[in-house]
């Protein structure tokens, strides 16, 4: 079957980092450029300061519905900063189960370098499994890339993220291979290793 290798996607954003911080880690700001998400409810904070919510896909005939927990920390050596990610689903539609991830956000002399690192399990049992493999997750990943260049447009400019659109015509274009797929000089096999040890406190919570 091969090994299941994380997501990474990386992008420059020529902007300010307390720009590209709001734009993501606000819950009313975050589904307007993110094509992973239709909506995000926060559900409350837990003793360890980390955020719980619930999230929604709408894909017309169907909502995915899952829940999660993230945690952000701006306090990095040299201004970089960091969230963290937990999130699962009880829907039997959704391609993707169980999962975690991050953010980093690390300065640049032209504004941010906005990274992410992912994996989840595959839904749909020993067929998705195969599916992920085959075709799903770099579906997955470059819907994430798309979205990651669509919040590069608005973070950078003053176009709304609903006016940016995936193809040619009818306003400002998004473009997933404007982001990279792996580390410079490197494989994605040790993407989730590089976590921020925020992932480990909130998934070893209580």
């Amino acid at each position: 079957m091969g090994e299941r290798r994380p997501l990474y996607v990386e992008i420059l954003i020529r902007a300010p980092m307390e720009r590209v911080w709001e734009l993501t880690q606000n819950t009313d700001q975050h589904p307007r450029w993110d094509a992973r998400f239709s909506a995000i409810i926060p559900t409350g904070l837990r003793d360890d300061g980390a955020q719980t919510f619930r999230y929604e896909l709408d894909l017309g005939i169907h909502t995915i519905r899952g829940t999660g927990v993230s945690l952000g920390e701006k306090a990095q050596a040299g201004g970089a900063r960091t969230s963290a990610l937990l999130f699962d689903t009880d829907d039997r539609l959704s391609p993707l189960g169980q999962g975690r991830g991050y953010w980093r956000y690390v300065p640049h002399p032209e504004g941010v370098r906005f990274i992410t690192g992912y994996d989840y399990e595959p839904g749909y049992g020993a067929i998705g499994r195969v599916l992920d493999r085959l075709i799903i997750r770099r579906i997955v990943w470059r819907m994430t890339a798309w979205s990651f260049d669509r919040l590069r447009l608005w973070a950078e400019g003053a176009t709304e993220p609903e006016r940016i659109r995936w193809w040619r015509f009818g306003g400002p274009r998004a473009r997933a291979r404007n982001c990279l797929s792996a580390p410079a000089g490197r494989s994605t096999r040790h993407v989730m290793g590089e976590a921020p040890e925020t992932l480990a406190r909130i998934e070893n919570h209580d």
